[in-house]
């Protein structure tokens, strides 16, 4: 019988502060830690922990257009950086893990997988296997892709869960995906702005029979995103959900919700479903 898996992203506007760039959020990245382990060590949970770039990453990818592709000379720089920032935010991340008792380890996306026109053409998904067979802790995180068509891309968090998903059966033999979390800043979609319109109402629940209806409240991302924001996180769970994989989108700055999540409870924020 395959063992439940959750994957879970931790969004880069949680862990980072967006409009200063290079600068993490401590305080927040310890307590998420403290809360997975602690979730962890209650219930056993194979869990794959994936997180955003935030103010690292996006900083160089906007300034070189990383994600438009191999351009001109200056585009092989702008790779580098990119990784660059990308693995310097990674590692405050899995050190916050391992301070918090897990035996956390990266994996490294630009050096694991190929793209092509954007999208994840082939990862190597035998070590993130390895690690949940051994009860460890693997991370992912959003990176710069090597692509076949454009030379390079931006691999944002949501493309890989959305391919680790879509191929579990055969690259995470022994699992399968229960569960989806994505830990942002706000309670989930709402049909307005809640950092500014007192009146906006939580959509409880997205579907492909109301994505047409929902889709104009869909806001790109504050502060500096080239992966699209919150349109692309709901257009990305609701590829998995014609797969029959359910989603949830929460507030990670509330203390304990992202704990209570993976203890099994719901209705923190909004659920992507099939139907």
């Amino acid at each position: 019988m395959s063992k439940p898996l959750v994957i879970m992203k931790l969004g880069g506007s949680v862990i980072t502060e967006k409009g200063k760039p290079f600068t993490e959020r401590v305080d927040i990245i310890k307590r998420l830690a403290q809360e997975i382990h602690e979730a962890r060590q209650e219930k056993k949970l194979n869990i794959i922990v994936g997180h955003g770039g935030g103010s690292y990453p996006h900083v160089p990818a906007k300034e070189y257009a990383v994600h438009k592709g191999v351009t001109s000379e200056r585009s092989y720089e702008g790779i580098a950086k990119v990784q660059d920032a990308a693995s310097r935010l990674n590692r405050i991340i899995v050190r916050e893990f391992i301070d918090a008792g897990e035996n956390a380890m990266s994996i490294q996306l630009s050096a694991c997988s190929i793209a092509k026109g954007g999208r994840i053409h082939n990862m190597f998904m035998k070590p993130i296997e390895m690690l949940l067979d051994d009860g460890m802790l693997p991370i992912v995180y959003g990176d710069v892709g090597l692509d076949l068509e454009k030379g390079c891309c931006i691999l944002s968090t949501e493309e890989i869960i959305n391919y680790m998903t879509k191929n579990a059966g055969e690259i995470l033999k022994g699992y399968h995906i229960a569960k989806i979390l994505v830990c942002g800043r706000v309670d989930g979609v709402f049909t307005g702005n809640p950092d500014n319109d007192g009146e906006s109402e939580l959509i409880p629940v997205i579907t492909p029979n109301n994505i047409g209806e929902v889709g104009k409240y869909l806001a790109e991302s504050s502060g500096i995103d080239v992966t699209g924001g919150m349109r692309h996180k709901v257009e990305s769970m609701l590829e998995l959900a014609e797969h029959g994989i359910e989603s949830e989108i929460i507030n990670a700055l509330k203390p304990d919700n992202v704990k209570n999540a993976l203890l099994g409870q719901d209705g923190f924020g909004t659920i992507i479903r099939k139907e």
